[in-house]
């Protein structure tokens, strides 16, 4: 929980001229900055920054903000992200409530070894960068792939020398761990290869030897513009073809997206992402003019990939090779995108040629032909009855059976909207069937749920429109903070509008409800407000995740939670936290005046709650209309 009271400090001490202007080429006009936007494509600038006011505005497509905002629009940061960049650029230390001296020294040592690794980082760029322009073989190759040095520069290529140690001659110790740290260097063991004709040169490094040799070298940069790592590739058929810099504390591939810093803009402009698979493929499109691709870094897209594009823009199409191995990647792909997805935002699919790839292509057909393949692209709904059709034959029962039980796991990962609902309707009529007719066998309930869940006398419908089964007489009634938990789970970007009482309540709640709270805070904070689906497949991977996972998705009230239901729980959660204060005051042993004044004070500010808008009683209300949804004990 970062106080309101330190943002606008923040805010009062940060230029939000120096802000902008390290992102935007900005001239002084009157009293404000004027330059092109970069929210949107433009030739004559409308992008107006108020230093006085502490504000932007685009009088072309109405973009506004402050600092923060604007760090969040244009780096695709988090909330907190930005505060903490504004913060260390102001030389603030951010507050964090709830966090003890351990857990804070640890986080500052954290942030420390942080800063040395990237001032590495930097040096290491450097050097590569420097050495690109002393190699003829490395210059003749890239020109070969038909790279002009403009483009080498925007990107930032280097070239990393054959010998074992040539970062000896930029670090004054070959030693630091700081270079292991950062994946420059590795320590030679038993089971290296090749190392045992290392030169022993006497230095404090022996038995050490650089990641990187004799490869041209790409930076992989934050998505703020740091550089975080390196890919390397090899300038003639050696394996491995391309080589990435191992896991770090500024490093994780299965996070970041290689030149999704340079393609920030032209993401914007073209109205979507291109989702490639090598770093060639990325520069050589950039080359011909398709600046918005980024690419993948040796590993299969993931969720995280494709949350932090759908930071950026709401469509984003994954461009694969036609081949077996391009379909594999395309499976996995949809399956991480699935959970991301809502009714405005699309994927799609294209599959070149099993000759081409991306760079290939793009260079023997140019830039509108791979624009107009981009046109092509297989729509999201029509990837998913593909995928799930795999071998199955629709034209006998079994075939149309296993059809359907290959697709729904990938619709069920969809959440919930009209997409979803509509994609019952294709598959349904793929398989020959009616939409009534596959949502009635996806929501059948097993008798012994049934029983546990409804009278036996209830009736129940399971087709969409049904009835809602009465609460069973057994089922316990809805626990507030049950319901709260619920919605902020469902709505994610609710955590973020609510104050700082609310969160400190939400986090005093003890037990599996407190863990849940500090996990969903932990998401929001890493990767910013997340869709049902996004939280859903994450909850997968924590104790009691499944249990809440199941609660959610049984509950047919879930997609009618609103703003104001999760403020009344919330004062319903205050208002008993006031009780049980004033209990034990009143069964205390002694009665003196502070007692009775602290007594006077929690009684006051219960009345004052239940003043609000009748609160406890709409409490009351939303608990029982939800008590069927959270039997189920905590």
């Amino acid at each position: 929980m970062i106080p309101a009271g330190f943002i606008q400090d923040l805010l009062a001490r940060t230029d939000i001229g120096e802000v902008v202007g390290r992102h935007v080429e900005l001239k002084r006009s009157g009293a404000n900055l004027m330059g092109l936007c970069p929210f949107h494509a433009e030739k004559s600038a409308s992008f107006s920054v108020s230093p006085a006011r502490q504000f932007y505005h685009c009088f072309g497509c109405g973009a506004s903000g402050d600092a923060i905002r604007f760090l969040m629009e244009h780096l695709g940061l988090s909330f907190v992200e930005a505060v903490r960049e504004l913060a260390g650029r102001a030389g603030l230390a951010v507050p964090e409530d709830r966090v003890d001296e351990a857990e804070r020294t640890r986080r500052q040592t954290l942030r420390e070894r942080r800063l040395s690794l990237r001032d590495v980082l930097d040096r290491a760029q450097a050097f590569y960068r420097a050495q690109l322009r002393e190699s003829p073989r490395a210059v003749a190759y890239l020109k070969g792939r038909g790279l002009t040095g403009a483009i080498a520069a925007r990107f930032g290529i280097g070239y990393a020398p054959p010998g074992w140690r040539t970062l000896a001659g930029v670090f004054p110790r070959y030693d630091d761990p700081l270079l292991a740290e950062a994946g420059l260097v590795r320590q030679a063991d038993d089971g290296d290869a090749g190392t045992a004709a290392e030169p022993a040169d006497g230095r404090d490094g022996r038995g050490r030897y650089d990641w990187f040799r004799d490869r041209v070298m790409f930076p992989i940069r934050s998505v703020s513009g740091e550089v975080i790592g390196f890919g390397g590739r090899v300038l003639d058929d050696a394996k491995p073809k391309y080589l990435n810099s191992p896991e770090t504390p500024l490093f994780s591939k299965g996070r970041e997206l290689y030149g999704l810093f340079e393609a920030r803009q032209a993401i914007r402009e073209a109205g979507h992402a291109l989702v490639v698979e090598g770093y060639m493929d990325v520069v050589a499109l950039a080359q011909h003019g398709l600046g918005q691709a980024v690419a993948t870094l040796g590993t299969a897209c993931t969720g995280d990939h494709v949350g932090k594009l759908f930071r950026f823009t709401d469509t984003v199409v994954f461009a694969f090779d036609g081949d077996a191995a391009g379909r594999r990647a395309a499976s996995r792909a949809l399956e991480a995108s699935l959970p991301h997805l809502n009714d405005l935002r699309t994927v799609r699919f294209l599959f070149l040629p099993s000759e081409h790839d991306p760079d290939s292509f793009v260079r023997a057909h140019g830039r509108d032909a791979f624009l107009g393949a981009v046109e092509r692209a297989v729509a999201l709904s029509a990837q998913i009855v593909a995928q799930a059709r795999g071998d199955a034959d629709l034209a006998t029962a079994e075939g149309r059976a296993r059809f359907l039980a290959q697709a729904r796991p990938l619709w069920s990962a969809l959440p919930e909207g009209l997409l979803k609902r509509q994609l019952l309707d294709v598959l349904a009529g793929e398989a020959g069937w009616t939409g009534d007719r596959l949502a009635a066998a996806w929501q059948t309930v097993p008798a012994a749920s049934r029983e546990r869940t409804t009278r036996p006398d209830s009736p129940r419908r399971d087709a969409p429109g049904a009835a809602r089964p009465r609460p069973s007489a057994r089922a316990a009634p809805a626990v507030p903070a049950d319901l709260a938990l619920a919605m902020l789970l469902r709505r994610s970007d609710w955590w973020d509008a609510l104050p700082a009482d609310d969160h400190a309540l939400l986090h005093a709640l003890g037990g599996e409800h407190a863990e849940v709270v500090a996990w969903l805070e932990r998401q929001i904070t890493e990767h910013g407000p997340l869709s049902w689906g996004a939280l859903a497949e994450a909850l997968a991977n924590v104790p009691w995740g499944a249990s809440w996972r199941r609660r959610l998705e049984a509950d047919p009230a879930a997609d009618g939670y609103r703003l104001d239901d999760l403020h009344v729980v919330l004062q319903r959660l205050h208002l008993d936290q006031l009780k049980r204060q004033a209990a034990g005051l009143a069964t205390g042993a002694t009665a003196d005046d502070e007692t009775l004044e602290r007594l006077r004070e929690l009684h006051a500010r219960m009345a004052a709650l239940r003043a609000g808008g009748g609160a406890a009683g709409r409490a009351q209300a939303v608990e029982g209309s939800h008590a069927r949804d959270f039997s189920e004990p905590v």
